[in-house]
């Protein structure tokens, strides 16, 4: 397992980063490596962005100094979000089996976890979030049939999107932890879309099924001021709590939402209207 860890920002101070600036402190690339856990905790909410790519061996996820935490689920809950072959998770002597675009989220307390690739020649890739938490919940496996969804935008504004909630309020209890999937529509390429931002919560991005020589631009910053991002597949982005947080991609693809923050209220948002970016 390896892990860095990244500071949080003013926006004053990240009005004067430059491209190289921005992508070493907000982009996380490498999420999938041959029999390894990737991880980044960041400061901001103190939240962690990370992958696992178990191919012929099993992968523990394990505590680090920054912790100070015997287990890495001590005082912590994980969502974890399947983007590849199936994947056995197993926590605390519990089996789970977790499919292509689906979810798992484990609470506070759960001390072994393990991941591992049914088939080494189609690889799990678990894309991994994780939050503090002052209480435990039960882990609960949640899948596309168990999603809260909602269609959004439309083929004209280029923003028609299907929106899987998976690990929300209304599917399951966590503490402060969110995670869903946003797929966009064939002819759509803007993800949220009016932009928002939310200083109660921050927020991540990850982006897969971008297609082969295609490419996503990610915009951050104040409403007033935004910086963007070129992203690939399997890239993922942070997004601090002052800073809008949409993309808009060369076709269309599927990302991953995931944040945490005050409040479990999904519609917590200050919606800012294309005419109003800078």
């Amino acid at each position: 397992m390896k892990y860095e860890v990244r500071y949080a920002c003013h926006p004053r101070d990240f009005k004067s980063y430059d491209t190289s600036r921005i992508r070493d402190e907000f982009l996380i690339t490498n999420l999938f490596e041959e029999n390894e856990i990737s991880l980044v905790y960041s400061l901001l909410d103190r939240y962690i962005v990370g992958g696992a790519k178990p191919t012929t061996e099993t992968l523990k996820l394990e505590s680090f100094e920054e912790l100070k935490a015997e287990n890495f689920l001590d005082r912590r809950e994980l969502g974890v979000i399947n983007v590849g072959g199936d994947a056995t998770i197993v926590a605390d002597g519990t089996t789970y089996t977790v499919k292509y675009k689906e979810a798992l989220y484990l609470g506070a307390g759960v001390k072994d976890v393990t991941f591992a690739s049914v088939d080494a020649s189609a690889p799990a890739l678990l894309y991994i979030n994780s939050a503090p938490a002052h209480k435990s919940f039960p882990s609960k496996h949640v899948t596309l049939e168990n999603a809260k969804v909602l269609n959004l935008g439309s083929l004209e504004t280029s923003n028609e999107r299907q929106i899987n909630q998976l690990l929300v309020k209304e599917v399951l209890q966590t503490c402060q932890l969110q995670m869903g999937m946003t797929e966009l529509k064939p002819g759509s390429v803007w993800n949220t879309m009016p932009a928002h931002t939310h200083l109660r919560r921050m927020e991540a991005y990850f982006y897969f099924e971008v297609p082969e020589n295609q490419s996503v631009c990610h915009f951050m910053g104040e409403t007033d001021e935004t910086r963007h991002i070129w992203m690939q597949n399997h890239e993922a982005v942070l997004s601090p709590s002052w800073s809008i947080h949409s993309g808009s991609g060369t076709a269309n693809y599927i990302f991953i939402w995931g944040m945490a923050g005050e409040n479990l209220d999904y519609t917590d948002m200050d919606v800012r209207q294309p005419n109003q970016l800078k």
